[in-house]
């Protein structure tokens, strides 16, 4: 029998899922970089993520990483590009696929405070022609080092922070709600889930 505490917890969770903010991953091949970003989701309280080819092993989240985020969250696997990419844009979906091509925008100039779907590519090929045919556009992160990269988690962190900076800045991350009946679903749900692992830290 859940706890009012638990009750209390998951209802204020759920009070900031974004409804039109996504996270989609293309080929994702180590399962602790999914599992990171699982958990980077869900504490930036995002709903759901897409899985575009994941690798066998990527489906299998390390617990000890994820925290078991992934049960707090709603994961499609696609086949391909096309399968995930073309509803979401019929849907109203801004679609930016992260890339260092030159004219890629500066992730600070994009507004997050619309429905917003953000690709992020595989570990060691990036994203794959084919999805950034489906772009609208282009989107980096400003790199100023000898590294023209980062860490899959830490690119997602990045940009999903920023997104919740500038629809609570405007206005928008209460529009952006879930509608009333998909909550009363979660909610049930989440009740009758396990007990997430307890952490007092803010990083492990």
């Amino acid at each position: 029998m859940p706890t009012p505490e638990r009750i209390a917890r998951v209802e204020r969770v759920l009070a900031h899922r974004q409804s039109d903010l996504r996270v989609v991953l293309e080929g994702v091949t180590l399962a602790h970089n999914a599992s990171a970003v699982m958990r980077t989701c869900d504490a930036a309280g995002v709903l759901h993520l897409d899985l575009i080819r994941p690798n066998a092993e990527a489906l299998r989240p390390n617990k000890a990483i994820s925290t078991r985020a992934d049960k707090w969250l709603e994961i499609a696997v696609h086949a391909d590009p096309a399968s995930c990419l073309k509803p979401l844009k019929a849907a109203g979906f801004e679609i930016l696929a992260t890339h260092l091509r030159p004219d890629a925008v500066p992730y600070t100039e994009i507004d997050f405070a619309r429905p917003v779907a953000i690709v992020f590519g595989s570990e060691a090929d990036g994203i794959t022609e084919e999805c950034l045919a489906l772009a609208d556009r282009a989107v980096r992160i400003p790199m100023f080092g000898m590294v023209q990269s980062l860490n899959l988690s830490v690119s997602v962190a990045v940009m999903l922070y920023e997104a919740l900076r500038q629809r609570e800045a405007k206005g928008y991350r209460d529009r952006a709600k879930l509608p009333a009946g998909e909550i009363e679903r979660l909610r049930k749900s989440w009740l009758n889930a396990a007990e997430p692992e307890k952490k007092t830290g803010t990083h492990k």
